[in-house]
């Protein structure tokens, strides 16, 4: 796939791009701040857009760039690095898009292998979120006035793994159970949530994690 990349920190930048075509991939274009990629892709489309959310312009100019690049071309898969796990990052992430769009730790993808399938799942149109974040998340989200507190811990770990953009067969093999079980753990939480009937299954999966990061955002348990 074609990649951009914004990211102010010369050797992580020179470090994704040696990842990056190690796995085969070709870089459209290797920038320092957000506006500089957000002006090369209005021009010429990639496939991702990967950006360091703390950068120039602007204390977080990453999340910036990729509003505006969400907003030039939708189709844009984004990208979003942080050195930290931060509600707020995921929130202003999600105001995005809850589609093609991630936000993972940089120490998370200083590898081919984590890099490649983070993009993979971008591309195919799933939201990634950082692993340690989502279990923080949910956990927090067992408060007994929280929309979470009526599911099971069966129930808690399957949100927790669709919280990082896992399908089902790869939630399957993380908790030992079958697909089948997945999917009626799934129909659980949606129906405990109140999650409309109507909607396509990927939509519900999203609105499922929304509901919970919802949840967080009004009683404040997760810092």
């Amino acid at each position: 796939m074609r990649v951009a990349i914004a990211e102010d920190g010369a050797l992580f930048r020179e470090g994704l791009v040696l990842l990056l075509e190690a796995a085969g991939h070709e870089v459209a274009g290797c920038f320092e701040d957000g506006e500089s990629l957000v002006a090369a892709v209005a021009t010429d489309p990639v496939d991702v857009a990967i950006l360091d959310i703390r950068m120039p312009p602007g204390p977080n100019g990453g999340l910036v760039a990729a509003e505006r690049v969400r907003a030039l071309r939708p189709g844009v898969g984004l990208l979003l690095l942080s050195h930290y796990a931060e509600t707020h990052y995921l929130m202003r992430v999600l105001e995005i898009g809850a589609e093609r769009i991630g936000y993972r730790l940089k120490e998370r993808v200083a590898g081919v292998q984590v890099l490649g399938d983070t993009l993979d799942r971008i591309v195919a149109g799933e939201i990634v979120i950082e692993p340690v974040l989502a279990r923080r998340l949910v956990q927090g989200g067992s408060q007994s006035d929280s929309p979470l507190s009526g599911l099971s811990e069966r129930e808690t770990d399957v949100l927790r793994l669709m919280a990082e953009g896992r399908a089902n067969n790869a939630i399957a093999k993380e908790l030992y159970i079958s697909p089948k079980a997945v999917e009626k753990n799934i129909a659980s939480i949606f129906t405990k949530l109140g999650l409309p009937g109507d909607a396509t299954v990927h939509h519900r999966r999203v609105l499922a994690v929304l509901a919970y990061l919802q949840a967080q955002r009004i009683d404040g348990s997760v810092r």
